[in-house]
């Protein structure tokens, strides 16, 4: 019987902290690593793969996506992940709440998990988890339960309360579907940091200590509220660069601040700062580690917020919190080299162009917020990257090792022996235009329309198996549910 399934030759592969690529084959045996060498004998493999000197990238780990938000959660899940797998990604983890939009439903985790699992059985062409948001009291309650069904991580939007998704609002209760004796506050989010400490102290959760984090979208409420006001009756500025003034980057540093003082009150120690957006931001996530050295922060960048900036994405780009001024990305981007950041994301989130636009279409502040994106994951990474002197191994390290060590993706997000076979395969000596009719997701439009990439995805493989090649996905959807619990 051959020794391996499939073995891969004449690749420069990409290992998370090592130097630099190294020529090495790979064999492949029952969806796994077997072998990481150098010269393997074609012999011993029931299938080989010439990569024709391309670069073998570990798959992407792509930890922040909204699936179900705006399109329905298992429509999401078929079409969404095979934009994932074009863009180099072999697992996700998705947000997913109660309230408006994702189900439009409210009430206790237990009877709302089980269809969550449903809708997305048997869709998805990668493998993929989930974070959860507690809205309500009575999630906070159902943090155990939702651990024992594989999900450790958690997350809170630190704006929703007195704030719109779109903008500005004065029924957040409704939008949340929140009992009239519950409020969406600093207090509820004190309260869930300490539920979450709780669980991490419990026995039967052992083996979840390092996993059980805390997720934060840091942006002030009261800030916003009175800057959109500001902005609006200006009328100066339009577009996606009133959007930024209209939520301004200090509401991200102030909303930052008050995280990780309540994350040192609670003694909770897994924390992560969610897409950073701007200098302000990243400097004070960088403060608060240096004044609460205890807490284990991690801290997020999108492939958006490094790729575009107000004056260059067209009005598709609005997101939450929005693009910045050139002078921030650039900002980013030094703390990207300096290490500060522990991984990029896309936080993709599909919404089409008759979902995204309102009236007038081109009124920034009636359309909705959040965009696609992780179809660019590493091609962006790796075109932008390495003009700036990004090693491709530290690229591995941001879009797969780190987030798959932090949220508990055991055996993904690395090329080791015993590791699933999860890879893609990278042409970086291409030069082309982003353009949204080539991608395969259902949004239709793209904020990135126009640019340049110098790199681009042409094998995605899950498990072994082939997933994305020559341009399109191959096969049907084998990817499956992560319990990321070990209890």
């Amino acid at each position: 019987m051959p020794e391996f399934d499939l073995l891969i030759t004449n690749a420069q592969v990409v290992r998370p902290g090592h130097e630099a690529p190294e020529r090495l084959d790979v064999g492949i045996k029952d969806g796994r690593f077997a072998a990481l060498e150098t010269d393997l004998d074609p012999a011993r493999a029931t299938e080989v793969l010439d990569a024709g000197g391309k670069h073998l990238f570990p798959g992407a780990v792509d930890v922040h996506q909204h699936w179900g938000i705006y399109n329905e959660l298992g429509e999401d899940a078929a079409s969404e992940s095979q934009a994932s797998a074009q863009g180099g990604v072999t697992s996700g983890i998705t947000y997913m709440r109660t309230g408006a939009y994702y189900l439009n439903r409210s009430g206790p985790y237990r009877e709302i998990f089980p269809d969550v699992l449903a809708a997305t059985d048997s869709r998805a062409y990668i493998d993929y988890g989930f974070h959860i948001a507690p809205i309500l009291a009575e999630h906070i309650d159902e943090i155990p339960y939702l651990i024992e069904s594989g999900v450790p991580s958690f997350k809170v939007f630190m704006f929703y309360g007195s704030h719109g998704l779109h903008g500005r609002s004065s029924d957040q209760g409704s939008f949340l579907m929140l009992p009239e004796d519950e409020s969406y506050d600093i207090a509820h989010f004190e309260f869930i940091m300490r539920g979450l400490q709780k669980a991490r102290e419990d026995g039967r959760f052992a083996a979840d200590r390092d996993h059980i984090s805390l997720s934060l979208h840091c942006e002030t409420a009261e800030i916003m509220r009175a800057y959109t006001k500001l902005v609006e009756a200006d009328g100066t500025l339009s577009g996606l660069e009133a959007y930024s003034a209209s939520r301004p980057p200090h509401s991200e540093g102030l909303a930052i601040t008050i995280a990780s003082y309540l994350a040192h009150e609670t003694e909770l120690p897994n924390i992560n700062l969610l897409h950073l957006t701007s200098r302000k931001a990243i400097e004070a996530a960088m403060m608060m580690q240096a004044t609460f050295p205890h807490i284990d922060f991690r801290r997020e960048v999108t492939v958006g917020h490094l790729l575009a900036d107000f004056n260059t994405a067209n009005l598709g780009g609005k997101v939450n919190p929005p693009l910045r001024s050139r002078e921030d990305v650039e900002a980013l981007w030094d703390h990207v080299l300096a290490g500060n950041f522990s991984w990029v994301t896309s936080d993709h989130a599909c919404c089409k162009d008759e979902t995204k636009f309102g009236e007038p279409r081109d009124d920034v502040f009636v359309a909705k917020s959040g965009f696609g994106g992780t179809e660019y994951l590493l091609p962006g990474m790796i075109s932008e990257g390495r003009k700036r002197g990004l090693s491709y191994n530290a690229i591995a390290e941001l879009t797969a090792r780190n987030p798959a060590d932090r949220f508990g993706l055991a055996n993904k997000g690395d090329l080791k022996v015993g590791y699933d076979a999860d890879f893609s395969l990278v042409d970086d000596d291409v030069e082309y235009v982003v353009r949204a009719a080539d991608s395969v997701s259902t949004q239709e439009y793209t904020p990135f329309e126009g640019f340049e990439l110098t790199a681009k995805v042409t094998d995605t493989y899950l498990r072994g198996e082939a997933v994305w090649a020559d341009g399109a996905i191959v096969g049907e959807p084998r990817g499956t549910f992560q319990r990321r619990s070990g209890s």
